[in-house]
């Protein structure tokens, strides 16, 4: 790419990375996911997202650790080389979403204990109650909404 494609491409990822800035995500993080996003491969080194993104090494090390942690990267590295590479999988978003169910129940299960000390009766006790029951709600829906899209994504493979 060369030229204007390539300044719109530059000018979708801070677009894009604004976008995820508003739902959250901080803004390096975000250039950095949209960065690999966009990117053919879906993966890159730390030099490259640099140079890409005109930042610093360490401004994209600290972006892949929250990357990281929140599983929208993961770290890889080919054999022999001594060169990390930065992966965004296709999936990366069904990953993301199939994740949240485990912190969820934690949720769920810590709400209990916060029932228990508060007395289920007080106004605190009534406010977790309805926390943890749209949690439970999220995460029933949670399940039902991922069935269905492993559902559609085998009728899409199925027709290609």
């Amino acid at each position: 790419m060369s030229g204007q494609p390539e300044a719109r491409l530059r000018q979708f990822v801070e677009d894009f990375a604004s976008t995820l800035v508003s739902a959250g995500v901080p803004r390096m993080p975000s250039r950095v996911f949209s960065c690999l996003l966009v990117s053919d491969s879906g993966r890159l080194t730390a030099g490259e997202l640099a140079e890409r993104l005109q930042v610093s090494a360490a401004a994209v090390s600290g972006a892949i650790q929250y990357l990281e942690t929140v599983q929208l990267v993961r770290r890889t590295r080919e054999p022999g080389s001594r060169r990390d590479q930065y992966v965004v999988e296709h999936d990366v978003w069904y990953q993301a979403t199939v994740s949240q169910d485990a912190l969820l129940t934690r949720w769920i299960d810590q709400l209990d204990t916060g029932i228990a000390l508060v007395g289920e009766g007080s106004e605190a006790g009534a406010r977790l109650s309805e926390t943890q029951d749209f949690f439970t709600f999220l995460r029933e829906e949670m399940t039902r909404l991922i069935e269905r899209w492993e559902q559609r994504k085998r009728l899409r493979t199925t027709a290609s």
